[in-house]
């Protein structure tokens, strides 16, 4: 994996998008040279602007619609069916961005062809690989230093998220005594470390050591590997990498204290201010119409106001009024006592199950993010009683309010809605990693991913 602006991203996805971007320019450029007359050198500045416009529209598509992500658990008729959907918003983008082309243009309906054709056999492409299990050869081959539970935890985290990855073995650590994976999969050094991994060939060491008491780190032996080019990994930055989160069942205070990120400077603050408010501004002005119909349908379906405020914990536990679109029965909480929204709620209305599918009640909040109360992107802001309730129960809950909540978060696009003490405990293990990293880029990613989860409908209660 490469880290980038302190995300990491898949050295596979990020050749998937260049490639892509490759295909469709030569596409088009042999379209124009081709079928419209035109030579090398005139087509190059010709194709330039529709082709990145092109490729810039493919690539949110293809991200929104997660054909650049490999997953082993989804089907080859899921993976087609996301591509249908890509395909149906894309070819018509693509009829238009290359009517733009200048009217003296020979065939340019040709060319118009030329670019759905190729655009339609890249997505077609992505849907195939997006599901196609990797290559023996290309794959990352892990070894697992450790053989307890959290090393079987390792091992499958990986299988499960990342069919680039191939564990060769566990081996178990000095000082453990019972091995929580299968006997067939443990191993036993031939000689150092550093000599079995090169036998075995393998990429990467994860150090995955339930017990860490004196004598049980080879620690030199650790460093001869490192120096010999296999990369090293600790649990904790082995689940940051892999999944996109951080572990609070292993994870440390030290850990967070001495590694890198939690970066709050004042600059990052202002470049991120700066995005939310010409994003959400932009966002308003294009949702106002869904907006406004909304509001109308909320009047006519029920009694009742068609906002409703509600107090939420935000930067630094400060407290302020969350903005959203009615959803519920006005006696939602008739008893006063605080209440999360559970699958199928028999609380909320008609217009409310569908406004929530698509996260329409979640509007409202640009106004929250325009006041400076919340960002686009952060952790979700909690009521007061749950943020006090969870304080005590989870450790480090408290440090996802070094950063404003957001109206998408990274926990929002990576783990489904949960209305239990187990589903916040999870979420917040996303929420550590974005407050850690979090830069503009990580903030793109979300709203990119946001988009597919919306229109999947994922999560949605």
């Amino acid at each position: 994996m490469i880290r980038i602006f302190s995300h990491y991203v898949h050295r596979a996805t990020l050749g998937s998008i260049f490639f892509d971007a490759a295909v469709v320019f030569f596409v088009i450029v042999c379209a124009l040279v081709l079928q419209a007359g035109d030579s090398l050198n005139e087509a190059m500045p010709l194709a330039g602007t529709h082709v990145v416009s092109l490729a810039a529209c493919l690539f949110v598509i293809n991200s929104a619609s997660g054909l650049y992500e490999k997953s082993a658990a989804s089907s080859f008729g899921q993976s087609c069916t996301r591509a249908v959907l890509a395909l149906v918003v894309v070819l018509p983008l693509t009829w238009l961005i290359f009517a733009l082309l200048p009217s003296d243009i020979a065939s340019r309906g040709a060319v118009q062809m030329s670019a759905m054709a190729g655009v339609t056999a890249v997505v077609m492409r992505r849907a195939y690989l997006s599901h196609w299990a990797a290559v023996p050869q290309a794959r990352t081959r892990i070894l697992v230093f450790g053989a307890g539970a959290a090393a079987q935890v390792v091992g499958s985290t990986l299988k499960a998220s990342d069919p680039n990855a191939h564990v060769v073995g566990y081996i178990p650590g000095p000082n453990e005594k019972e091995s929580a994976v299968a006997a067939d999969e443990l191993l036993q050094l031939s000689g150092t470390l550093n000599e079995t991994a090169r036998r075995l060939d393998v990429d990467e060491i994860v150090v995955a050591l339930t017990e860490r008491r004196s004598g049980s780190m080879p620690l030199r032996q650790l460093l001869d590997c490192k120096l010999d080019g296999i990369k090293v990994y600790d649990l904790n930055t082995h689940f940051e990498k892999t999944l996109g989160q951080i572990r609070i069942d292993y994870v440390n205070a030290s850990w967070l204290i001495f590694s890198d990120g939690f970066n709050q400077g004042a600059l990052r603050s202002f470049i991120k201010r700066v995005f939310d408010i010409f994003c959400s501004g932009l966002l308003f002005l294009l949702a106002l119409p869904i907006m406004a119909a909304t509001a109308v349908l909320i009047k006519l379906e029920s009694r009742g106001p068609m906002l409703y405020k509600q107090e939420r914990v935000g930067l630094n536990g400060r407290s302020f009024k969350v903005i959203k679109f009615r959803s519920m029965r006005t006696d939602a909480e008739k008893d006063g006592k605080p209440r999360w929204a559970t699958t199928n709620d028999d609380r909320v209305t008609r217009v409310g199950h569908v406004i929530r599918r698509l996260r329409i009640d979640e509007l409202p909040q640009l106004f929250n993010v325009l006041k400076g109360e919340m960002s686009l992107v952060g952790p979700r802001p909690e009521r007061p009683f749950f943020v006090e309730q969870l304080t005590q129960e989870i450790p480090f809950f408290a440090a996802r309010h070094s950063v404003k909540p957001g109206v998408t978060g990274w926990a929002q696009v990576r783990y489904q809605y949960g209305a239990t003490i187990e589903d916040s405990q999870e979420k917040l293990q996303y929420d550590l990693y974005y407050v850690k990293n979090h830069t503009l880029f990580l903030d793109l990613v979300v709203l990119f991913e946001t988009i597919g989860v919306v229109l999947t409908g994922k999560g949605a209660r």
